[in-house]
């Protein structure tokens, strides 16, 4: 207990305040507490993932995410906050090995990370969009793009919306955003709207689009940042011939919380897929 110590870590921001907060626990080469211990500290810091990590080597680490009720596979702001954690501490760097429960996944670690996703795929096609849409409070809405639960370590349901000011002035229905999420078996509603000058395929802008996350099922009215999300995100756009299916992306998210969150994605030529950015650590303390 005297070794468990924890930061306050906020990933896809280059400023303190900014991005999403995470709580990391650092257990060093110490066993993880007992499973209700673990669920009481993530209560106790009230963030929406606190992750536990374990180093085995000087390359390869063990991470648990827990959320304020339960532990979770995996949480993408957490392993970024996490890994960037280990960096500034001189714990970790170049490419490092993460077991999870979601698989073993690869972390390039540097000034900035890039975490490498579960092997994407799109869930199924919701081909009855009207009970979504009047979630959101956009009752008949009818997309050009297909509304499709994506996976990439959790599944998540990818809606998208004609233009940015619509996205910014969603008022969902929680109620009715927890029902459907957990009717198609998802973690959340992600909602996007292209930027303006990503309408044309494979004309990247500075930002891909502009994302809102809703995930009151699990506890998360809103998140500012979501790794696993804009990861399938990514995987649908290329499926949908939005984007090519390798490069480089990013995505802004966060801006109606007043939390402005970048996130990196990438496609390798071989298909594999990361997500990442930079972290800001903002508090220490000890589990006493």
């Amino acid at each position: 207990m005297n070794k468990m110590r924890y930061f306050i870590v906020d990933a896809f921001a280059d400023k303190p305040f900014g991005g999403n907060p995470a709580g990391v626990v650092l257990l060093r080469d110490d066993p993880f507490p007992d499973e209700g211990l673990m669920v009481q500290i993530a209560a106790e810091l009230r963030y929406s993932e606190t992750a536990f990590v374990r180093q085995l080597s000087p390359t390869e680490y063990h991470v648990r995410y827990f959320t304020p009720k339960a532990e979770v596979e995996l949480c993408g702001h957490a392993t970024i906050a996490t890994f960037s954690l280990l960096h500034s501490l001189g714990l970790a760097s170049g490419r490092c090995l993460c077991h999870t429960l979601a698989g073993d996944l690869c972390i390039e670690v540097g000034e900035s990370v890039m975490m490498q996703m579960a092997t994407p795929r799109i869930v199924k096609t919701i081909n009855d969009t009207d009970e979504i849409y009047r979630a959101l409070g956009l009752d008949g809405h009818r997309p050009e793009l297909p509304v499709q639960v994506a996976y990439s370590g959790l599944s998540d349901i990818i809606i998208p919306i004609p233009d940015v000011d619509i996205l910014n002035n969603l008022h969902p229905d929680m109620e009715a955003v927890s029902a459907l999420t957990a009717k198609h078996e998802a973690v959340s509603f992600h909602v996007f709207a292209l930027a303006t000058d990503a309408l044309t395929p494979f004309h990247i802008p500075t930002f891909m689009a502009y994302v809102r996350d809703f995930a009151p099922l699990y506890g998360i009215p809103e998140e500012s940042a979501t790794g696993t999300a804009n990861a399938a995100l990514t995987h649908y756009l290329a499926v949908n011939n939005v984007i090519p299916n390798q490069g480089d992306f990013a995505f802004l998210q966060g801006e109606t919380m007043g939390r402005p969150s970048i996130v990196a994605t990438r496609i390798t030529p071989g298909g594999t897929l990361y997500v990442g950015g930079t972290a800001v650590i903002v508090g220490e303390g000890k589990i006493l």
